[in-house]
């Protein structure tokens, strides 16, 4: 059996690769990603996946090793990317995260309303990996064990 990991979507620099390396605990150099990689606890797909609707069939293949997709929108640069209901084709959680929070405070509800036009529920995981802001929240939900 696979190890399941946490897929990151987002459109080209809403901060995937950052977040990724923050939640593998990596510290090294950032390089572009050109496919997709499989890390220690994720999968980083590049943006350009998401931004052609043509590759979004790979999205849904690489998301069968996945545990929760975690879905970026990027508060600095609040675009338009994904088609609406987007996160309906997934089967696994879907997380909403909303990156660079220290950035552009006044397009938070824009973000919102993107997310929840995407069909992600609530809560939404605010973060910005270099302020350290939201990331052990996020960690915390995603790695630890939930006892029943």
């Amino acid at each position: 059996m696979r190890k399941k990991r946490v897929m990151v979507i987002g459109p080209t620099n809403s901060g995937k690769t950052t977040l990724v390396n923050a939640l593998n605990e990596y510290e090294g150099p950032l390089r572009k990603t050109q496919n997709i990689i499989f890390g220690k606890n994720t999968i980083d797909v590049p943006g350009s996946y998401l931004e052609n609707p043509w590759m979004y069939k790979h999205l849904i293949a690489a998301a069968q090793d996945a545990s929760h997709i975690l879905i970026l929108v990027d508060q600095s640069n609040c675009k338009d990317v994904y088609s609406p209901g987007f996160a309906k084709v997934f089967r696994c959680p879907v997380l909403g995260v909303i990156t660079k929070v220290d950035l552009r405070p006044e397009n938070e509800d824009m973000c919102i309303q993107q997310l929840k036009k995407i069909g992600v529920a609530e809560p939404y995981y605010k973060v910005s990996v270099p302020g350290g802001v939201g990331i052990g929240t996020l960690k915390n939900y995603l790695f630890t064990k939930k006892s029943k």
